[in-house]
């Protein structure tokens, strides 16, 4: 097992990895929409599902892997009203076959963030 660690992500808040990679597989962390460069965060749903997914991208492409390899996605919404303008952003960024999904509101996420993202990758 290997750590996937990139600084064109937000490094972890704690005493995990922003990913693991075991054999041909990537397990990320879940992705709070921070900028890496400028430690903010976006104000609306489409902003932040973009760079939750950009944050995600980056980690792939530390272990050679692109969007296309992810099978599997959580999404984690603090409000479940925000799936629609979520769903819309996140379809521009995968293709068929679409990875299998998940989504869940919850009570509260990292930094008053409006979503988080996992996700489960495979060469």
């Amino acid at each position: 097992m290997k750590a996937l660690s990139t600084d064109k992500a937000p490094a972890a808040l704690g005493p995990y990895s922003q990913a693991l990679v075991q054999g041909d597989m990537v397990f990320c962390s879940g992705q709070i929409p921070v900028d890496p460069a400028t430690g903010t965060i976006a104000d609306t749903i489409e902003e932040q599902t973009a760079q939750s997914i950009a944050n995600i991208k980056s980690i792939l492409a530390e272990n050679g892997m692109t969007i296309s390899n992810v099978i599997k996605t959580t999404v984690f919404l603090a409000d479940l009203n925000d799936f629609a303008a979520m769903n819309e952003v996140y379809g521009k960024h995968f293709t068929e076959p679409f990875p299998a999904r998940s989504c869940v509101q919850v009570a509260a996420i990292p930094k008053g963030c409006k979503l988080e993202i996992e996700c489960i990758a495979v060469k």
